[in-house]
């Protein structure tokens, strides 16, 4: 006997956001694979001239940002024709930036999911990890850029990724 199919639909796209090292890609991932979704991790989509900006400390402004919204944008309306869910690990830290992303999608289309810190916490992970191209030092420029809004599905980053996992399935009314 097969399952009855679940009355919630799921949204077109999730964006897992939030600042560097918060747990983006990893999350995206296991939401992904439980959504028999994709995910993918904004990062890769960065130019090089703006991975090596960042590598060098230097925070990077809108105008460096633009032309990689711009090719998020674009790869969401791609990927939406090969998933049923598309899930993108994305810092999305300002409401225009998300306004960007989310261009004219309803709100059940495309959530974001804000996985929201303390900053010590995320400070120790960043310094553990090895050859990303984010120093620590940028977070500060990361949080200080930060606007919550009420459209964000806020979850504590302080749990372990299966219950971080379970919380947002539960509000998409998926086991």
């Amino acid at each position: 006997m097969q399952p009855a199919p679940n009355p919630n639909p799921l949204p077109r796209t999730l964006i897992v956001m939030g600042v560097s090292g918060c747990g983006k890609t990893l999350i995206g991932t296991l939401l992904a694979e439980r959504l028999g979704g994709v995910c993918e991790d904004a990062d890769d989509f960065h130019s090089a001239a703006n991975k090596d900006k960042m590598r060098a400390g230097t925070p990077l402004t809108d105008e460096d940002r633009w032309p990689w919204y711009a090719s998020l944008r674009a790869r969401i309306e791609e990927m939406r024709g090969q998933t049923p869910v598309y899930v993108l690990a994305c810092s999305a830290l300002k409401v225009i930036y998300r306004e960007k992303l989310r261009a004219d999608d309803a709100e059940s289309e495309l959530i974001f999911v804000h996985l929201k810190g303390p900053k010590e916490v995320i400070f120790a992970r960043m310094a553990k990890r090895k050859g990303h191209y984010m120093p620590v030092s940028l977070l500060d420029s990361q949080f200080a850029i930060l606007e919550e809004s009420p459209d964000l599905w806020t979850v504590s980053l302080e749990q372990e990724p299966e219950a971080i996992v379970a919380e947002v399935l539960h509000r998409l009314g998926h086991p």
